[in-house]
């Protein structure tokens, strides 16, 4: 399912519910299996479907991280296959010359028994100078054509298994694009079985636990209270994120029309100068970690244990982020989703002079934040 049907099916339930207001205490409506849900348990339920189809949506983007090095690997060794390949035609080439030339009496081995016959020593000697540079050169013919034949097979071998790998990939790749859009098509199910009012309750009570948890994680002095400069390449990094703000969230996506939340974060600090690595799960694996304590904007915040969502943080508690299908890039509290904790792309950078935090635009803030929840974390 699209972020944009998505995105249609939720304006225009929870639009129905604000124009017809049902009952403040009405019961949910049966669900497909005619048990009747609780609207928590419709978040809960709601919740771990976006976070199984972010978990599918990080899969997908390692594979096709994977591919995209293993297609890089292969042109490269087809260059250098293509290179052997013709210096291995050029030394078949000569070996053919030489052997002519034996084989017609025209080389210089024959005549070395007559110069070795020579009434002229010093004559002979100075020919056998000659006729051991020729002899050289031939061996060296006869070793490129060996070193060649062996090069050229070991370039073939390795370029047919980058070449299979290519196809395995490809391949796990489709599968994780089919459990992408399997996931998505659950919470298109799952959205038209609700009723309006179950909606909008759905969202009042999203945003409440998000609410409950900013609270609590800014009244728990995590964060410290003396405000934090980036450095040059996070400020540009951040500004970028904050360019994007309202594209739409889209699984796979790095930009420049829409991203997803780690397409999101690699493409703010690759135009920041610094490349970083494709998903949440390799930034949090192999970027240095930076205690919550120290953070400054620019830093990755990193959330869940399997680390499958990520934002960047702009300060006073509040991260940009791409936050899940049928959303928008937008400004969120940092605690609207279960933290693992953050890394830092440059780490040895100083914090800059003079720093001014970018201007938002006005709906900045407005839109959902989460799809997630700690019980209903992985």
């Amino acid at each position: 399912m699209s972020g944009r049907l998505l995105r249609w099916v939720c304006t225009a339930a929870v639009a129905g519910a604000l124009l017809a207001p049902g009952p403040a205490g009405a019961a949910p409506e049966p669900g497909p299996d005619g048990e009747n849900r609780s609207v928590a348990e419709l978040l809960t339920e709601l919740q771990g479907l976006y976070r199984q189809a972010e978990e599918a949506t990080e899969a997908y983007n390692t594979t096709a991280e994977e591919l995209k090095g293993r297609r890089k690997e292969a042109d490269a060794l087809d260059g250098k296959l293509a290179k052997a390949r013709g210096a291995l035609y050029r030394s078949r080439l000569a070996a053919g010359r030489l052997a002519r030339q034996q084989y017609q009496g025209r080389s210089e081995i024959s005549p070395y028994v007559q110069l070795l016959l020579a009434r002229d020593p010093q004559h002979a000697v100075d020919q056998g100078h000659v006729i051991r540079r020729a002899q050289r050169e031939q061996e060296a013919t006869v070793d490129r054509l060996v070193r060649g034949e062996k090069q050229a097979d070991e370039l073939a071998t390795r370029a047919q298994g980058a070449l299979d790998e290519q196809l395995q990939l490809a391949d796990r790749q489709k599968k994780d694009r089919d459990t992408v859009q399997a996931r998505l098509k659950e919470v298109e199910e799952l959205l038209a079985s609700l009723s309006a009012e179950q909606l909008a309750q759905l969202t009042r009570l999203e945003d409440a636990g998000t609410a409950d948890a900013q609270r609590a994680f800014m009244a728990s002095g995590a964060l410290s209270s003396a405000g934090r400069a980036p450095s040059k390449a996070g400020d540009a990094a951040l500004a970028y994120a904050v360019r994007q703000i309202g594209k739409p969230y889209v699984w796979g996506a790095e930009g420049p029309a829409s991203f997803d939340c780690s397409g999101l974060t690699s493409q703010a600090w690759a135009r920041a100068g610094r490349v970083i690595p494709r998903t949440s799960q390799e930034q949090w694996a192999r970027l240095p970690r930076v205690p919550l304590s120290e953070l400054r904007p620019g830093d990755l915040v990193v959330y869940f244990p399997k680390a499958t969502h990520v934002a960047m943080y702009l300060g006073d508690g509040m991260v940009v982020q791409a936050p899940r299908p049928g959303a928008r890039v937008k400004v969120s509290p940092i605690a609207a989703n279960p933290l693992l904790g953050a890394v830092r792309p440059d780490p040895g950078a100083v914090a800059m002079s003079g720093y001014r935090a970018p201007v938002l635009p006005p709906d900045a803030l407005s839109g959902q934040d989460t799809g997630y929840a700690a019980g209903s974390a992985p």
